[in-house]
């Protein structure tokens, strides 16, 4: 078995570099190149712990720190361990694909230690692997966005709380033509809504017109934190995004 050290280290930096610099972007950390290099040529130090005669549990410390010393080279010591545990994440996610194309398309015994000297799907790492961190740092970045606009809330209507998860629609705007309150939208076949008195309300949206059942309730806590009054639930068949049965109208959450 031949181990070809240069080409090792090499590859080593180069994927710490892509990890260093995709971190700088997930989390909004101004890029030095300087210190993003220097950081990866101390990762790439971490390849010699193959080489000690050690235990698990010494290796394992030993890579820890020397990710430590990798962010706080890169982006200093502010935010370090958040930055190295994202650091970690990112190294899940690459090498858990990384590993998976090995044993589809490689015919090696790991990436680098093999029988006939490196492989040719080594080559075809080093292209994919940005490509990868981009569409992951997309999704990443979009899930967040997303995420940022769920909620909790408690509606409070003749002495019973409903609970939802809701999502906030900036272009939700519904308001009663007849008292002039925002609408929150709600699918839910909560038997509490048949025995109470409701309105009929016309709504015209991108989507269609009609007109909706809407019920005034007592009050509407949000997060735990914020309380609402004056608004009114609409109720709907079906919502069409994952894990919602509400849609927040804006005015209630600004509480105008």
């Amino acid at each position: 078995m031949k181990i070809y050290l240069d080409e090792v280290i090499l590859l080593n930096f180069f994927f710490d570099f892509i990890l260093l610099v995709s971190l700088a972007i997930i989390l909004k950390r101004n890029i030095n190149i300087k210190n993003i290099v220097f950081a990866s040529i101390v990762g790439s130090t971490s390849i010699f712990i193959l080489f000690l005669n050690t235990s698990k549990i010494v290796s394992i410390l030993i890579k820890i720190i020397i990710s430590i010393l990798m962010v706080y080279n890169a982006f200093g010591i502010k935010s370090i361990f958040k930055n190295t545990i994202y650091l970690y994440s990112l190294s899940i996610f690459l090498g858990g694909f990384l590993y998976m194309i090995n044993n589809m398309f490689g015919d090696s015994i790991g990436f680098i230690f093999i029988n006939k000297g490196i492989s040719i799907n080594i080559i075809f790492i080093l292209l994919i692997t940005p490509i990868l961190l981009k569409i992951y740092i997309k999704n990443l970045k979009e899930l967040k966005n997303n995420y940022n606009n769920y909620y909790n809330l408690d509606i409070f209507i003749k002495g019973h709380i409903v609970k939802s998860i809701s999502y906030l629609d900036t272009g939700n705007k519904l308001v009663s033509p007849y008292s002039n309150r925002p609408i929150l939208l709600l699918h839910n076949k909560d038997p509490i809504f048949e025995n109470i008195k409701y309105s009929l309300v016309p709504y015209n949206t991108v989507s269609g017109n009609g007109i909706m059942k809407c019920y005034k309730v007592d009050k509407l806590i949000i997060n735990n934190k914020l309380t609402r009054y004056n608004f009114l639930v609409g109720l709907i068949d079906n919502i069409n995004i994952d894990g919602v049965d509400s849609i927040l109208n804006v005015d209630i959450l600004e509480g105008t």
